[in-house]
């Protein structure tokens, strides 16, 4: 089977969870030292016109592979609107945008080189982003300057055009990034989607995006990621937490984890402000959301979802001081069982059930939620196991239903407006449970067969 050492032992802490309740999730998240410039070059001395008509393509990228040959720094760009391809950051490198500089990404696919890139989970064969980096280290671009895309290569790839499209920023396999200060603009394709990533600090960045799959900031199989002070309007997905899809990334175990969200705003006109999953196989846990606001959800504020042949966990996820308004669905939602495509070479049985541990959720306003919780999407097979909601106050429509929890623990729920129960319960236990009425259990998906041979990467 696929079931590796760091998986089993994974299993085995949430055994112990179960016995003592929820444990705390260990942060330790730090922000990454940007680089120190020793040098600064500006690109307007290496040819760049900012003129908005003229490519400026190879001479921003002479400035910043001459940065990098002489041992780091930055690479300044002054006002102006840069027109240009495909950029690629070198390990100590910071691109450094002025005051009304404009990095325009050009309107031709032939302008990003095709790589090895991830898709919905998995690695596709793809066009690198407007600015990206690959193994880099001590990487960083700076404001407060802006990031442009066209929309012209925005959208997802077909069996026609199998190409995965060109995101706006995509740092893949590096260490040490921070995005400070700048501005994004993008439709119909993520904004920034950091992959295989360590150390990451994204601050005080102002992205927006619009159109489908208009994704803010993805971090993809990443550890020790801080998101803070940032002000997030999209199409999409403000922020999307992912780990892989199918046996593929089951088999990788590329988890995301240690991500700190704090003293962000977020707006959403297509799907949720922050979601979990669903391509969830490599697994995500120790995720700490605080002191943000919602302003916008198309669907709900958080969305944790995944599906059976994804496989790995959810575990260590909590969000507190939070203020909530302006959901067309509602603060929470959980979903384990039917979100996402499935995958073509999905984890079978038992195994593919994602693992559900250990959510906690504090200290939450909200205003005119049309739903506080929608907790029903959770198979019996594999139960969420801890689940706290405390300190919430505002007004709802409805209340809160859950479905196959073990330990749960609610408290201090002062809100008005609902009609009918205010907790709706189907296979239940734990605390704050009294005076809950009876609802009917979830709609199970067919469960996934055991392949004719054990998968193996390809």
């Amino acid at each position: 089977m696929l079931l590796r050492r760091g998986f089993l032992k994974t299993a085995g802490l949430g055994v112990l969870a179960s016995k003592t309740g929820l444990r705390a999730a260990k942060h330790s998240v730090a922000p990454a030292p940007p680089a120190k410039p020793k040098l600064s070059l500006n690109v307007r001395d290496f040819g760049a016109k900012g003129d908005g008509k003229i490519r400026d393509t190879a001479a921003m990228q002479q400035a910043l592979d001459r940065c990098w040959a002489l041992g780091g720094g930055e690479v300044v760009v002054p006002s102006g609107n840069y027109l240009t391809g495909a950029l690629a950051l070198r390990s100590g490198t910071t691109l450094r945008l002025e005051k009304d500089a404009v990095i325009q990404g050009s309107p031709d696919f032939a302008d990003y080189p095709v790589t090895q890139v991830r898709w919905e989970g998995k690695w596709i064969q793809g066009h690198v982003g407007l600015i990206y980096a690959l193994d880099a280290v001590r990487i960083g671009i700076t404001g407060p300057g802006k990031i442009a895309g066209s929309p012209t290569v925005g959208g997802r790839p077909t069996p026609q055009s199998p190409l995965r499209h060109p995101a706006l920023i995509e740092p893949i396999n590096c260490r040490d990034i921070v995005f400070d200060g700048f501005s994004t603009e993008h439709r119909l394709m993520w904004s920034i989607h950091f992959t295989y990533c360590e150390n990451v600090t994204a601050r005080n960045l102002t992205i927006r995006s619009t159109g489908g799959n208009g994704d803010g900031i993805d971090v993809d199989s990443c550890k020790h990621v801080r998101i803070e002070g940032c002000d997030i309007s999209t199409g999409d997905d403000c922020i999307s937490l992912k780990s892989g899809r199918g046996s593929e990334a089951y088999t990788l175990l590329k988890t995301t984890e240690d991500v700190v969200i704090s003293n962000c705003t977020f707006a959403d006109s297509i799907f949720a402000c922050i979601g979990i999953g669903s391509e969830t196989s490599g697994g995500i846990r120790n995720v700490r959301i605080e002191h943000c606001k919602f302003t916008k959800a198309r669907t709900f504020a958080l969305y944790l979802k995944s599906r059976p042949g994804r496989g790995a966990f959810l575990e260590d996820i909590s969000a507190t001081d939070l203020d909530v308004a302006g959901t067309t669905g509602g603060f929470l939602r959980l979903n384990i069982l039917n979100s996402g495509i499935q995958d073509q070479e999905p984890v079978p049985g038992e195994e593919g059930i994602p693992m559900l541990r250990n959510l906690r959720f504090t200290n939450i306003r909200v205003t005119d939620c049309p739903v506080l919780v929608e907790g029903i999407g959770i198979h019996p097979a594999r139960p969420l196991d801890g689940f706290v909601l405390s300190d919430v106050t505002g007004t709802c429509v409805k209340g809160i239903t859950l479905a196959n929890v073990r330990n749960a623990d609610i408290k201090r729920i002062k809100v008005t407006g609902f009609s009918g129960s205010l907790i709706g319960i189907q296979n239940v236990t734990g605390k704050g449970l009294a005076g809950a009425a009876q609802i009917d259990g979830p709609k199970l998906p067919d469960a996934v067969p055991n392949p004719v041979a054990p998968y193996r990467l390809h």
